[in-house]
């Protein structure tokens, strides 16, 4: 018995098995309730997202002899007869194969005669805008004036290559890309069904390789169950698609956001090893960058991303603006990548630009240390340093707050007990990851044996979750040894969150560092019988 492909044989037979086209499915079954049939439609899109699927599914539809709430019975010999490809009365034509006017004209010549055996004869041209000129100048004439008894459906992925006068007399739905979450959702229902197992994992990267095609998803799903001997694993995905799995996209943006040059180096040799398309990396770099964005400007914009606690827990460490820069360096970094002597070169270069151009002041954590010489040519002078100051404890006072505005709470309604520094007590939990970024951004109101109170930043609402709510309220009994329970408003505060306090240190120890350089006696003279002067930037606290 011959095997049947995925994609083949869980193709769509009627509307409601249709995945992601709600829009066209709507207007097709609204105009079968009304009997509003156009003479001719034309489906766009790319590769792979349902164009002729639907075609076909109209075809049956508008032959069908028991439509079931304006769907195809798919148990009436129309419905049998076109789905074993023996429907006289539907005519299906690759135009890639025949663009010549001759066989444009005589395929349109037997569209005067009546219908077989359904109601309407159906003329589905697939890849229509491979049609010549002659050929669209004949079936243009058809398409003016057609017979009543006859239906044009076409379907194509350049629809900008179809002349205007056939495109004005169509009408014409545009199919969208999938997303990756319906892909997914597809795959688990059609393993379920074919009793295969496959881990999660596995089939979010088939469902982000599929770059929004079904038929292509589908596709890499067979080519996975076959590498991995009728399982679908995570390490067999990535081994058969040559990419490298999110955890270290991941930790070089963590590195990243930290500042840590040595940290992005290690995790780039590491990747090496598994030898990588780094072209691919970057890529998923500026993915997830992307999304980075839109959370942070739009918090609901990825609800259906697969990866949503981790695009949070970054959203929080890094700016905006950093955001906005990185995806420009790795956009003209991709462009340039096979200028570079190799790809891995080149790779560590982009990273190292966007260590280098990250805005002064605004860095989300402490870069790493920098020694400044003196010239040779001076031996009483000594190597310059910058020793940093201990970043403070979290103890705001009235010259570090900003005046008080009513709407406000005022800093004398936080109950804070003598022992319960936020600061510390966050530190002393050990929580990572997202739990960490809320506790971050929240103050201290109140803390007994019965309950702890805090307060949100609103700018960082969306760090709220009930994961992240249970999992601090665990680290919080753990720590005080007690049950407590954990409440969490938001609202606007005068009090410095732990995120602030960290970010304000950094930037004053990042500013002393400047004015020790800058009041140096030695840089000083550099600058008055050399001409010296300091590069922007390249200053660096110890």
């Amino acid at each position: 018995m011959n095997y049947q492909v995925l994609a083949r044989k869980w193709r769509p037979h009627n509307f409601t098995e249709v995945v992601g086209q709600e829009h066209v499915v709507k207007s097709l079954m609204n105009a079968l309730q009304h009997d509003r049939l156009h003479h001719a439609y034309l489906f766009t899109g790319t590769r792979g997202v349902g164009k002729t699927t639907i075609a076909r599914i109209l075809a049956k539809a508008i032959n069908c002899e028991n439509l079931q709430d304006f769907n195809p019975c798919g148990v009436c010999s129309v419905c049998r007869d076109l789905d074993e490809g023996r429907f006289l009365d539907l005519i299906e034509v690759d135009a890639a194969s025949r663009t010549k006017v001759e066989d444009t004209r005589d395929l349109l010549d037997n569209a005067q005669y009546a219908p077989n055996h359904g109601r309407y004869k159906v003329y589905l041209i697939d890849e229509v805008h491979m049609l010549s000129g002659h050929s669209f100048n004949a079936l243009l004439k058809t398409l003016e004036e057609p017979p009543p008894h006859v239906k044009f459906l076409l379907a194509t992925t350049d629809p900008h290559k179809i002349p205007v006068t056939v495109l004005s007399r169509c009408l014409q739905f545009n199919l969208k890309r999938l997303l990756p979450s319906q892909i997914f959702t597809q795959m688990e229902f059609i393993l379920r069904q074919e009793h295969i197992e496959a881990e999660s994992g596995a089939l979010k990267l088939l469902s982000r390789a599929a770059d929004g095609s079904m038929r292509d998803g589908l596709s890499l799903l067979d080519q996975a169950i076959v590498y991995g001997n009728g399982k679908v694993g995570t390490e067999d995905v990535n081994a058969m698609l040559g990419t490298v799995a999110q955890q270290p996209v991941e930790d070089i943006l963590t590195a990243l956001a930290e500042g840590d040059a040595a940290a992005i180096l290690d995790k780039i040799n590491e990747l090496a090893n598994l030898t990588p398309d780094f072209s691919d990396v970057l890529q998923q770099i500026l993915q997830v960058l992307h999304r980075i964005a839109l959370l942070q400007q739009i918090p609901g914009a990825i609800d259906h991303d697969f990866d949503v606690e981790m695009i949070a827990a970054l959203a929080a460490k890094l700016t905006p603006e950093d955001v906005q820069l990185y995806y420009q360096i790795g956009l003209v970094g991709q462009r340039d990548l096979d200028l570079a002597p190799d790809p891995r070169s080149g790779f560590e270069m982009v990273m190292l630009r966007m260590l280098t151009f990250r805005p002064v002041g605004i860095a989300s954590a402490p870069a790493k240390p920098v020694q400044v010489h003196q010239p040779i040519n001076k031996p009483q002078a000594q190597p310059v340093y910058h020793q940093a100051q201990p970043e403070p404890a979290y103890k705001p006072t009235a010259t570090q707050q900003p005046a008080a505005a009513s709407e406000n709470r005022a800093p004398e309604t936080i109950r804070q007990n003598h022992d319960a520094n936020w600061a510390e007590m966050v530190a002393a939990m050990k929580i990572n990851g997202l739990t960490r970024e809320l506790a971050h951004n929240c103050v201290l109101e109140n803390i007994d044996d019965a309950v702890c109170t805090l307060i949100l930043d609103p700018g960082h609402k969306q760090l709220r979750s009930s994961r992240t709510e249970e999992n601090l309220q665990k680290a919080l009994q753990t720590y005080r040894k007690a049950p407590l329970k954990l409440v969490i408003t938001t609202e606007k505060t005068m009090v410095a969150t732990p995120a602030i306090q960290l970010t304000k240190a950094r930037e004053d120890k990042q500013q002393a560092a400047v004015d020790a350089i800058n009041s140096d006696d030695n840089v000083q003279a550099l600058k008055e019988h050399l001409g010296a002067r300091i590069m922007p930037g390249t200053i660096e606290p110890i």
